[in-house]
């Protein structure tokens, strides 16, 4: 481990411009892996969660559309966009701090285990500290503006913690790091260690190609890796526990009871529910964040 070196504030900054702007262009395919994730619920006893609706994503895309129009596809995009400016910024900053810290030349000699255990780290610590603006987007995306009430999105956070208390704005809080741990673990670990083998190689050149094949790469590994974990932190995200009444509509205790009551009522399979638009959304998401990140390196801001 290197000696400990001066805070660097770019890469906060840069990756949370990046993060916005990459769930600013693919947040309506969000949506309807959200839908596709929290129907079909056996288990619970609100109808419309039991029902499958959509029958894949192309079908939730127009059905939405159709029903509550074009709106309803960035519905919880505040919440979303307000979660990576916090999350994302955290996550990429802590990401390159610890890797700082464990080597003076970060992307020379790429060592995918400390990539790894940087990713995850980083993931974890951003995703706990994030978790309510998560909730918020969740339940919009699933339960649409019904949600929020009349209020605006600080009401609608206000109504969470008055009605369900502050544990309700960290509810899935397990999940989601667990999520974050893999995904941030996976992504970011197989970008720069595949990033780092193709300059060595000398295949091809530090150039926007080069990026784009290597965040497709990991955004595919991500996305096999945490296709279960985010169907768990949807569910558990989607139901509501008033403070008064700790059992209403408490379907899951925790994510290991989710897991295994989602496989057992509806198969190993519903574990990947959702998974195409998960990988059309997390790889497109890697690839404009990124090309978005290497680019704004290159401007020395």
């Amino acid at each position: 481990m290197s000696q400990l070196q001066p805070l660097n504030w770019r890469p906060f900054i840069l990756g949370g411009l990046a993060s916005c702007t990459a769930e600013f262009g693919t947040f309506p395919i969000d949506t309807t892996k959200t839908r596709l994730q929290v129907q079909g619920q056996i288990a619970i006893e609100d109808a419309k969660f039991k029902q499958v609706k959509y029958r894949g994503m192309l079908h939730a895309f127009i059905k939405i559309t159709q029903e509550e129009g074009l709106k309803a596809l960035y519905s919880g995009i505040a919440p979303a966009i307000l979660r990576q400016a916090s999350y994302g910024t955290i996550k990429i900053g802590t990401y390159y701090s610890l890797k700082r810290a464990f080597t003076d030349n970060p992307g020379e000699k790429e060592s995918l285990a400390v990539n790894l255990f940087c990713g995850m780290a980083a993931g974890v610590i951003s995703s706990s500290i994030a978790n309510p603006t998560d909730v918020l987007k969740v339940r919009m995306q699933a339960q649409g503006l019904a949600c929020m009430g009349n209020g605006s999105m600080m009401g609608a956070f206000m109504t969470i913690a008055q009605q369900e208390g502050t544990r309700g704005l960290w509810r899935g809080v397990g999940p989601t790091a667990q999520r974050a741990a893999v995904v941030a673990g996976v992504l970011l670990s197989v970008y720069d260690w595949s990033k780092s083998k193709v300059l060595e190689s000398k295949v091809l050149e530090d150039t926007v190609f080069t990026h784009f094949i290597c965040s497709f790469v990991a955004g595919l590994a991500g996305t096999v890796a945490s296709n279960p974990i985010d169907v768990v932190k949807t569910r558990m995200m989607n139901q509501r526990a008033l403070k008064n009444n700790q059992n209403a509509s408490t379907i899951y205790k925790n994510s290991c009871d989710c897991l295994i009551k989602t496989a057992r009522h509806e198969g190993v399979k519903s574990l990947y529910r959702g998974f195409i638009p998960n990988w059309l959304r997390l790889g497109p998401w890697n690839i404009i964040f990124f090309i978005t990140y290497e680019q704004l390196k290159r401007l020395n801001l």
